[in-house]
């Protein structure tokens, strides 16, 4: 029973903090320390990635009328609707720089960056990019107000800022793909938008790898942890796109950079105390 108090309680932290742009991965690594799962080195490194499959499939529920491009009318063959095909090739154009340096390098990256100093960095120079960014787009209007008007050079621009994300853990992906949409003139609404739609095949893609690593020897413990962490991570998240997408109508995302300069801070102090070993 204590197991599955904590597959929920990593769920809620996922559900939040893979949407928001402050970092899965700083967070993570505090629960981590603090909330040790009783189960192999090798389950949880699988767990922390596959947990995030529920989150992502809170975007395709959420998201699915205006990212499904097949419509059934009459019964008869499916119309394939040319504008959310295009959205696809974009967002695959996008995921391009990422997936390929993922495959190739991801046991390297995580070896030499997944660590609480290399973590709190990225939290805190990203942090201070979102204040930046957001106070010199005061005075400026986006160019591109509609995920569907991103084009194809302005979705290799922002797979290119995922390609950080890849790299250094704290990033946090979301938080990346955003600064990069506003440097390059698009609005808030249609950047979260078209980060939350770029999070589907990569996410997908590094789900089933970690999977076919780990293999299907799960005990019957390990499933239902992992079951129950998605299906929280999946209301959450629901929730939490949900709040993130009517926030920024009014809002800008100033406020999550001091929060995680203020988080990169507060692991840098725990490790300084000896208090998380990552």
């Amino acid at each position: 029973m204590l197991e599955i108090i904590k597959a929920i309680i990593f769920g809620i932290v996922e559900g939040i903090t893979e949407w928001l742009p402050i970092s899965s991965t700083g967070h993570m690594i505090i629960l981590d320390d603090f909330i040790k799962l009783d189960c192999s080195e090798e389950f949880m490194e699988m767990f922390l990635v596959v947990i995030q499959l529920g989150a992502i499939l809170a975007v395709v529920w959420l998201f699915w009328n205006k990212i499904f491009p097949f419509q059934f009318k009459d019964r008869q063959k499916p119309v394939i609707e040319q504008d959310k095909m295009m959205l696809w090739c974009k967002i695959i154009v996008a995921c391009i720089p990422a997936a390929v340096v993922g495959i190739l390098f991801d046991d390297i990256f995580e070896a030499l960056f997944y660590h609480a100093v290399p973590v709190a960095i990225a939290l805190i120079v990203f942090g201070i990019a979102f204040i930046l960014i957001e106070r010199g787009n005061e005075s400026r209007r986006p160019r591109i107000r509609k995920m569907e008007d991103i084009d194809f050079k302005t979705a290799l621009i922002i797979g290119m800022f995922q390609l950080i994300a890849a790299v250094f853990p704290g990033t946090s992906r979301s938080g990346a793909t955003i600064v990069g949409a506003l440097l390059v003139g698009v609005s808030r609404t249609a950047a979260s938008e078209f980060t939350f739609c770029l999070a589907i095949p990569v996410m997908f893609g590094a789900s089933l790898l970690k999977i076919l690593k780990f293999g299907f020897s799960f005990t019957g413990m390990e499933a239902a942890v992992l079951a129950i962490g998605m299906l929280v991570a999946f209301i959450v998240s629901v929730f939490v796109i949900r709040f993130l997408m009517d926030y920024i109508k009014k809002h800008d995302f100033q406020v999550f950079g001091w929060y995680r300069i203020i988080l990169g801070m507060v692991v840098i102090l725990l490790n300084i105390c000896g208090i998380i070993h990552v």
